[in-house]
Parts: structure tokens; C-alpha cells; sequence
């Protein structure tokens, strides 16, 4: 057979590289860099001296030093009696606006989201200037009320440990809300159709058909609390070290203080970190009973309960908890922005602004606290959100054998606490060979890792929700993994990336914990000036940059959820 002379030869196929390896490699490498390098230093640091030398004398201390075991234990009762008070809110207000006609049911759930996006620190801000004993509102308007109620004697005193418990409740107790009211919107309305039947009242179906179903969520919810509790810094610094007392994330900062003490620090370190694993993996046993199984299952709408005559009762006590978790701290902290004084009532002769043109015109740290924030708010966000799809996408759609490593180093560093990866991050980085503090890298690089799990849970939930059958015709058509997951994979989550995105930049710009070792005069944060402002007493100024943060943080949900083709129902996952 001839070919004619001229005749077109046809073109040999393109060369298709598919770099899905090769991006899995540097994945992989990218998050045990995140993940496990400051761990390493951070045992590392804990086992040696001063010289280098192999030691066991940090552990040593924390054991014999009553300075240092101390704050364990009092974090210990701490985080258990904000776990007991968040379940003891959340669980009957759970019920109520799941199970019950109570009217405004909407907006209650809407309030308990507005306690998610509030930073602890700023609500024990806020009950500072409510409940503080001296200049207080609530103890200057009971002095004026009993006309002139010793100092020594105030109504309240937020100053104490039961103070610390009840400003860590307070926004603790969405994560038990949450849960137990998802569990019961589950709960198969059959088996309480089936008690009524038998002859059971509705106390009794509450109690031996209803409870049971929810109480794995309870419990899991309270671990929650429990574990929030004791990894938080920024609530104990500001309530616990004025009342005189430490918990062990304030004792681990106090460690930095000069002299510093790196080894002691990463030693005191471990301890929270193995508590913290266990309180996790506690909380994945109790969600992963069988008994929790029927959870899942729905089967019909559930049974509303009539509240008839306990109606206002009921009224009264949601009313009490929304104006003790929202309502009071955020009118607390608008008044002390309107006014030049915490004790002074608000009114026409008092309302100023000066605490704005302060923040915003005179005090030199705001601007460029507040640049550094939303960069790396935005920064964060943004490479936290490719990492996640790219993470989420190789673990649900890859057949590699190492691809459940990769999910296991994206979910780690939930179980590390903010304040145990800044004093990791804090030892890598500030080693004369790989010199990042004092500059925004070594905060992106924590953020990066605290802020991966929620996203990257987030990514591979919907990753779930997507049949491959699109991404299989788009790899028989020749087009490579990667471009698969640009052109056909990522439009298809627009969704749930925007409310990711979303999700990691709120975290980002309300975190305290980590940030507070890592920062420097030329890169603090705006969590950090309101932490620096409180310390000299500024309540106006810090009224202003709070007020600042949740308007922030309320507009990129509003907008998430305004528009469907933005962030719709995924923003909602995300909180």
C-alpha cells in the first residue's frame, strides 16, 4: 500500500503529563512540614538542657513544682465545670426550639450562631465591663440602686473561678446546642408515636425514649466544651491572671516571659497535647456507638411538643440565656464605645465618639494592625482553601496507598492546641538556620496548620456529596486529574469552597492562642492590641476594635449566606 506524496501523516497524540503524583508528594510533604515539624522541636526542646544535653528534669518539674502543677489541676476543674454548665444550657434550649411550638425558634438558633462567631476573649472582655467588682455596670447600678453598696461587697465578681467558668460557658455552649439539636431533629418521630401509644405521657417519652437517643450528642458535646475550655488562652488571661491564678495555657505563656523558659514550656506543652488526643478520641468513641446509629435515620417529621401554660416560663428562660451569651456582652461593649467611661451611664451629655477617632485616627497601631489581620486573613484563607480541595479531592478519589496518610496529617492538627503549635512553631522557626520570627510567614505557617482540619473536613464532606461519574468522563476524554479537578470538580463545588474560605477566615482573624507568642511589634494583630489594650485598661478602645471584628466576621457570613451562588447552606455547614 502506497502513500500518496504530500498526503497529510496524521499527528501523533499530545503528550499528557499527569502531575497528580507529583502533587501528592508535595502535599504530603507540604503538611508534615506543617504538622510534624513542630512537634518534633517541640520534644525535642522538652528533652534537652540548656546545652543540649539529653534531660528529664523539665518533666521533672512538672511534677514537683506546685507553680506548675497547679494551673493543671485548676484547668482540669475548670474545663469540667464549663462542659457541666454548656449542657446544662444547651440541652433544654436544644429542645426547645426543636421539639416545642416556642415562638421565634429562627432567631434563637440565629443568636446561638452569633455566640460561634464571637471570640471568647472579647465576650470576657465584655463581662469585664459588666461584671468586674469595682467598676462594673451591673455592680455600679446596684450600688446606685441600695445607695452605696460597699466596694468590697460587689453583686458580681467576674474575677473568680466561677466567673472564668461562666465567661467560657457562655460561648462554649453552642458546640453542645448544636449537636443535641441536630440529634434531635433525627430523632425517628415512630418511637415516640410508639411510647404515646403504650400509654406513655410526654415526660415519660422524654425521659426513656427522647433523652437516651440524645445523649451520645450531649456527651460528645460536653467534650467538646470540656477540650474548648481547657486549650482556650485568651479568656484565663484576661479573667484568671487579675483574679490572681493560673490555667495551664496562661502558665505556658508566662513561660515566655523573661526569663524565658523554652524547655519547661515545650514539657508543660505535651501533657495538654496528650489530654487534648484523648478528649478527641473520646468524643469519636461516643459519635461512633452503635447505639448513636439511630440518629441517622429519619422517619417523619418530629413531634412537636405543646407548651401551653410553661410557655412563658419557657419564653423566659431562653430570654435569660440570649441576653446573658449576646445580648448584654455586645450591648455592653457598644455603650463603652459610645462613651468615654465604663461606669458612666449612656446618654445624650455622655454619647461621644471619641473612642473611634482614637482607634482609627490617633492610635498608630490600629492601621497596620489591622493590614497585617485581613492579609492574613485573606492569605490564609485563600492557600487554606486550595490546600483543603486538593487534600480532599486525592483522599476521596485517589487510589494511591499512602492517601490516607495524607488525611490523617490534614485532620492532626485538630487535636493540637492553639497554644501547644504556637510554642511549637515559636522553637522551629526562631532557630538561627530557619529564622522566620518577627515576620507575617511564621503566622501564616500557624494559621495554615491550625485552620487545616475544619477546612479540610469541610472539602471532603462535599467531596462526598459529589457522584464521580463527571470526573470519570472527563479522565476518558484525556483530560488529566488536576485539570479534572479545575474544570469539572471545582465549579460543581463552588459552593462549599466559598463557604470554606468563609469558615477559615473568620477562625483567622479571631485567633488569640497561637498568635500571642508569635507576634512582634511590627506584625501584631488586631486580637492582639484588643489583648495589650485590656491590660492598660483601654475599654474604650477595645470596645471599638471588637465591635470592629464582629462586624467583619457578621458580614462575610451575611454575604455567604445571601447569595446561594457565594456560600448558601455550606456557610451554615461550616459554623
Amino acid at each position: 500500500m502506497s502513500v500518496a506524496i504530500g498526503a497529510a501523516l496524521p499527528k501523533p497524540p499530545p503528550l499528557r503529563i499527569d502531575l497528580f503524583r507529583p502533587a501528592f508528594v508535595l502535599l504530603v510533604l507540604v503538611l508534615a512540614v506543617l504538622v510534624v515539624l513542630p512537634l518534633s522541636w517541640l520534644a525535642y526542646y522538652s528533652l534537652v538542657d540548656k546545652d543540649g544535653a539529653f534531660t528529664l528534669a523539665n518533666f521533672a518539674a512538672l511534677v514537683n513544682d506546685v507553680t506548675l502543677r497547679k494551673p493543671f489541676l485548676v484547668a482540669i476543674g475548670m474545663a469540667l465545670g464549663v462542659g457541666a454548665l454548656s449542657c446544662a444550657i444547651a440541652t433544654p434550649l436544644a429542645w426547645l426550639v426543636s421539639r416545642t411550638d416556642l415562638p421565634g425558634r429562627r432567631v434563637v438558633r440565629a443568636l446561638v450562631t452569633a455566640s460561634f462567631v464571637t471570640p471568647p476573649f472579647l465576650g470576657a472582655i465584655a463581662w469585664e465591663i459588666l461584671a468586674a467588682p469595682n467598676s462594673g455596670v451591673v455592680n455600679v447600678a446596684y450600688r446606685a440602686l441600695t445607695g452605696g453598696q460597699p466596694y468590697d461587697r460587689p453583686l458580681v465578681n467576674i474575677y473568680t473561678l466561677q466567673g472564668l467558668i461562666f465567661a467560657i460557658a457562655c460561648y462554649t455552649f453552642p458546640y453542645v446546642f448544636t449537636l443535641v439539636a441536630n440529634g434531635l431533629d433525627r430523632v425517628p418521630s415512630d418511637l415516640e408515636d410508639a411510647s404515646s401509644i403504650l400509654g406513655a405521657g410526654g415526660a415519660t417519652t422524654l425521659r426513656r425514649v427522647t433523652f437516651p437517643l440524645v445523649l451520645p450528642a450531649m456527651l460528645a458535646g460536653s467534650l467538646i466544651a470540656i477540650l474548648q475550655a481547657l486549650t482556650m488562652f485568651g479568656s484565663p488571661a484576661i479573667l484568671a491572671l487579675p483574679a490572681g491564678f493560673h490555667v495551664v495555657t496562661t502558665k505556658i505563656w508566662s513561660l515566655f516571659q523573661y526569663p524565658p523558659k523554652p524547655g519547661l514550656a515545650a514539657a508543660a506543652s505535651l501533657p495538654l497535647l496528650a489530654i487534648t488526643v484523648l478528649l478527641l478520641q473520646g468524643k469519636s468513641w461516643i459519635l461512633g456507638r452503635k447505639g448513636y446509629t439511630v440518629l441517622g435515620g429519619k422517619s417523619g417529621e418530629p413531634r412537636i411538643t405543646r407548651l401551653r401554660r410553661f410557655k412563658p416560663p419557657a419564653v423566659a428562660f431562653v430570654a435569660v440565656v440570649l441576653s446573658l451569651t449576646v445580648i448584654l456582652p455586645y450591648l455592653a461593649l457598644l455603650k463603652t464605645s459610645l462613651t468615654r467611661n465604663v461606669s458612666e451611664p449612656l446618654t445624650w451629655d455622655t454619647l461621644t465618639l471619641h473612642n473611634f477617632h482614637f482607634v482609627f485616627f490617633e492610635f498608630s497601631a490600629t492601621q497596620l494592625a489591622m493590614w497585617n489581620t485581613f492579609l492574613l486573613g485573606f492569605t490564609t484563607a485563600t492557600l487554606g482553601t486550595g490546600i483543603a480541595l486538593l487534600a480532599a479531592y486525592m483522599v476521596s478519589r485517589s487510589t494511591l496507598r499512602g492517601a490516607p496518610l495524607l488525611g490523617f496529617l490534614a485532620t492532626a492538627p485538630v487535636a493540637i492546641p492553639g497554644i501547644v503549635l504556637g510554642v511549637g512553631v515559636f522553637l522551629t522557626y526562631s532557630h538561627p538556620h530557619l529564622m522566620l520570627y518577627g515576620t507575617l510567614w511564621i503566622l501564616l505557617i500557624a494559621f495554615l496548620t491550625i485552620e487545616m482540619p475544619a477546612g479540610y473536613q469541610q472539602m471532603s464532606a462535599a467531596f462526598h456529596g459529589i457522584h464521580p461519574e463527571l470526573e470519570e468522563a472527563s479522565r476518558i476524554l484525556g483530560a488529566s486529574r488536576l485539570a479534572t479537578l479545575r474544570k469539572i470538580t471545582a465549579p460543581l463545588l463552588r459552593t462549599s469552597v466559598i463557604a470554606t474560605w468563609c469558615f477559615v477566615f473568620i477562625g483567622t482573624i479571631r485567633e488569640l492562642s497561637a498568635t500571642i507568642l508569635l507576634t512582634t511589634a511590627n506584625t501584631k494583630l488586631v486580637s492582639v492590641i484588643i489583648y495589650d489594650l485590656n491590660e492598660s485598661g483601654d475599654l474604650g478602645a477595645i470596645s471599638v476594635l471588637g465591635l470592629m471584628l464582629l462586624a467583619v466576621s457578621f458580614a462575610i457570613v451575611f454575604l455567604a449566606n445571601r447569595f446561594p451562588v457565594l456560600g448558601g447552606p455550606g456557610l451554615q455547614r461550616a459554623g
